[in-house]
């Protein structure tokens, strides 16, 4: 067989063959995604989309392709969602289903446009170049567009490649994806039109990020003597909000923190999001009970509500909160979430959604209410905490407070919503945060994956799914900040910039050459 003999049998693929292949091919590039970590077929994949490409025959037709390669690549990352409605009783579980497909329709439009951008280009060079620009583009308005949902960056793929994967602190995960694109884009070029020059190009990018990453890799981080006892309670979602499960499930947590608590030094309790059911703030009961479990000089993170309340005293809304509590009973500081989830934590348009018997995922009549985005908390006796609240760990550049840049991240989380594989990718993208702002994160989630994550992204220990215990340890030390830290997502919009320029300037010699 010739080399251009898979190709010809592209070009002889029907229309809707073609786009019957790009849906397959983004199904196969998800598996890219942990818990499956097949990285190769995620560049495959795309691979295949930009093999595709040039057989469009309209626009419309290039963004079909784009689109429904988008669809395959989101229904395969995402399908884990489906779960958090089993624990929904105005709603079937079958409507998880359902909320999967609208949402893998929605976010297909990001493929889709880049896949249409790429297709202006008729020089395959030149469309490889923007197809990774527009890429990662649509990427990083993911995260802002609709509400902001920018889960499973392409670049998130390369963590078991992990020397590699230290280029985030320089260029951020989008930086990663743009790598990634670019990657397929030089397989697809070998293939089409035996690119050798620049597949040789995008491997010494690679050998280059590589040796980047091991010398990193081969600084120390001095430690430090905090010491740490993340609670993994194991409490299902389905028994969390029983009222008669609710003094259980607190003794629980308490019983596991006097367990930890050995040595009789000063050290942080940390319990995931939500933890505490009643309002820690108005109830000085409640305070006392949970500071038994502090010892001199300890303290307690954990996860709560905030009512907000109107001019008479009625509750109108709630913060999705951190409380800070010392061994007196009293609050030391509190963060209240500020990347709220749409039908999770709020419901949009509630009165028609209601009205169509669409109820929002957490219980409770009352919305939540954003806070002020991010913030460091200054611990007595401790180093300085960037608190996250569950999905705000996926956002890069939104994690630490500019200016004020502390010491490690706290993720409180609660991974128990959803499926095995959608926790472990949460805490993938957690990694993915601590490369790029050169800080450790802990993870603390009621059933896993609970986690302390070095300044590296390295996993120095976990309590995996479905597990009841704690997790011991000092908290690992900083790094100084990275390019990425200081310079946020500008730096990875400007590459994307970068290779859009490329991909004109190549065009446009293209089209001289052929005059």
């Amino acid at each position: 067989m010739s080399r251009t003999a898979g190709l010809d049998w592209l070009a002889r693929r029907t229309p809707r063959q073609r786009l019957a292949l790009a849906f397959a091919a983004g199904l196969a590039s998800a598996l890219g995604f942990s818990p499956i970590d097949i990285w190769p077929l995620t560049l495959a994949g795309l691979a295949l989309l930009l093999l595709l490409i040039p057989h469009a025959t309209s626009l419309r037709n290039a963004l079909a392709l784009g689109w429904w390669f988008g669809f395959g690549h989101m229904l395969a990352g995402l399908y884990w969602i489906a779960q958090a409605f089993n624990f929904q009783d105005n709603m079937p579980a079958w409507s998880g289903w359902v909320a999967v497909v609208l949402l893998s329709v929605l976010m297909a439009i990001y493929p889709a446009a880049a896949t249409g951008i790429a297709w202006r280009f008729r020089d395959g060079l030149a469309r490889v170049l923007a197809f990774a620009g527009t890429w990662m583009l649509a990427e990083w308005l993911r995260g802002y567009l609709f509400g902001g949902f920018p889960w499973n960056p392409l670049g998130v793929v390369l963590l078991p490649l992990f020397p590699t994967a230290q280029a985030a602190s320089l260029i951020g995960g989008l930086g990663l994806s743009g790598l990634v694109a670019l990657t397929a884009g030089a397989i697809a070029l070998l293939l089409r039109d035996r690119a050798w020059r620049f597949a040789a190009a995008i491997a010494a990018m690679l050998v280059a990020a590589t040796i980047y990453g091991l010398v990193i890799l081969g600084q120390p981080i001095a430690a430090t003597d905090t010491r740490i006892h993340i609670v993994q309670a194991n409490i299902s979602q389905a028994d969390k909000w029983r009222p008669d499960a609710e003094e259980a499930n607190l003794r629980r947590y308490l019983s596991l923190s006097g367990a930890a608590k050995t040595d009789g030094e000063p050290s942080l309790l940390l319990w995931p999001e939500a933890a505490v059911i009643g309002l820690i703030d108005e109830e000085p009961w409640l305070r006392r009970r949970l500071a038994r479990a502090l010892g001199s000089g300890d303290l307690l993170l954990t996860g709560g509500v905030q009512a907000i309340r109107g001019p008479t005293g009625r509750a109108i809304a709630a913060h999705n909160s951190l409380f800070v509590l010392d061994e007196r009973a009293a609050v030391r500081g509190r963060y209240d979430k500020n990347a709220l989830v749409p039908f999770g934590e709020y419901l949009p348009l509630r009165g028609a959604m209601e009205a169509i018997g669409v109820a929002r995922l957490a219980p409770g009549a009352l919305d939540f209410w954003p806070g002020p985005g991010p913030r460091t908390l200054s611990l007595a006796g401790f180093p300085a905490v960037g608190p996250l609240i569950c999905y705000e760990v996926v956002r890069p550049g939104h994690v630490v407070a500019r200016g004020d840049r502390p010491a490690w991240l706290l993720n409180a989380s609660n991974d128990a919503w959803f499926s095995d594989a959608g926790a472990w990718m949460h805490l993938e993208q957690a990694r993915l945060r601590a490369i790029e702002e050169g800080l450790p994160i802990a993870r603390a989630t009621p059933t896993g994956v609970s986690a302390v994550i070095d300044a590296r992204g390295r996993l120095l220990a976990t309590l995996g799914r479905g597990k009841m215990g704690t997790l011991s340890a000092n908290i690992p030390g900083a790094a100084a900040a990275t390019p990425f830290a200081r310079g946020g997502s500008l730096i990875p919009l400007l590459l994307a910039a970068l290779l859009l320029v490329a991909a004109m300037l190549t065009a446009k010699r293209s089209f001289q050459s052929n005059i």
